[in-house]
């Protein structure tokens, strides 16, 4: 049974893949009206097979909508999407705010803010900490960051595909903490593969290894989320492919860069990753680095 609807909240979802598609359908649950477009065909007919609005193209999605929340591939994407927004001569609704989700980088969020509130428009930077499969669960937690009383605006909404939502001030803070984020994912993904291929080499069951860490002291969401596809040797389907964190893992080095940081343990994930990518497991998850482990020992 969903919740009571709420008729003021008209949301445009732009962007209808793993995560895109996840939050869409809990919005639905909770009720809301939801619009969405993506280019793929196939993205676009399961959306509209869970309740989505389908449009033809994402400006007569975003038509009118109160709330637009992107989910995008790329920072051309996103560039494409506000020229949309602030160009289309249909548009009506201009108290909008646009929630960008996306993990793209700092200069791309700022002139996506300068771009917007030109045109009127509110906007928060707002990346996800979770995986497509706890979107899927609301098991997610959003870094938002620009204008509070937008924040404030989308509570409701965000307290419906969310575990957690923290407003971090300034425009970019939301990216700032993603990237700090995502650095812990990328040395806690492989130092779950380590310890697992360590325990295997030693003897013990996977499986039980996997049981009796995730009760204690040395686990991690990244070791209970992936442990089990590592124990399985089975990596689809991917909740993050290594070809789209090759491109986090970029925007995570230029930023530490830019920041100063030392970052010896993350700096050493790195070529595992490239590693697995150079090995065609692409488009697996990044679980997948255990593979490599494994093989890596074997030459």
């Amino acid at each position: 049974m969903t919740e009571k609807q709420h008729p003021t909240d008209q949301i445009a979802i732009i962007g209808l893949g793993i995560i895109g598609s996840a939050l869409a359908r809990n919005l639905i649950t909770h009720g809301f009206s939801v619009t969405g477009f993506d280019p793929d065909n196939n993205s676009a007919t399961r959306a509209a097979e869970m309740g989505v609005a389908v449009t033809a193209d994402a400006a007569e999605a975003m038509r009118n909508s109160d709330i637009i929340l992107t989910s995008l591939p790329s920072e051309a994407a996103l560039v494409a999407t506000i020229e949309l927004l602030t160009t289309d001569s249909g548009q009506s609704n201009k108290d909008q705010v646009l929630v960008e989700l996306s993990t793209l980088s700092l200069d791309c969020k700022t002139e996506a803010h300068g771009q917007l509130g030109t045109a009127g428009i509110a906007m928060l930077d707002c990346p996800i900490s979770g995986t497509g499969a706890q979107a899927q669960t609301a098991d997610i937690a959003l870094y938002a960051s620009g204008d509070e009383p937008a924040f404030k605006r989308c509570r409701e909404i965000f307290d419906a595909v969310a575990r957690d939502s923290f407003f971090l001030g300034a425009i970019g803070n939301g990216t700032r903490m993603k990237f700090v984020a995502n650095l812990l994912v990328a040395i806690h993904n492989v130092a779950s593969a380590e310890a697992l291929n360590l325990a295997a080499r030693a003897g013990l069951d996977p499986q039980q290894v996997y049981d009796v860490i995730s009760s204690g002291a040395g686990t991690s969401k990244i070791f209970e989320l992936r442990g089990p596809m590592m124990v399985a040797d089975n990596y689809d389907p991917a909740t993050m492919k290594l070809d789209v964190w090759q491109k986090d893992m970029a925007l995570i080095k230029d930023f530490a860069a830019a920041a100063g940081a030392f970052t010896p343990l993350f700096d050493t994930t790195e070529p595992l990753y490239e590693t697995a990518i150079d090995l065609g497991l692409g488009e697996q998850d990044t679980a997948a680095v255990h593979k490599i482990l494994s093989q890596m020992e074997d030459k």
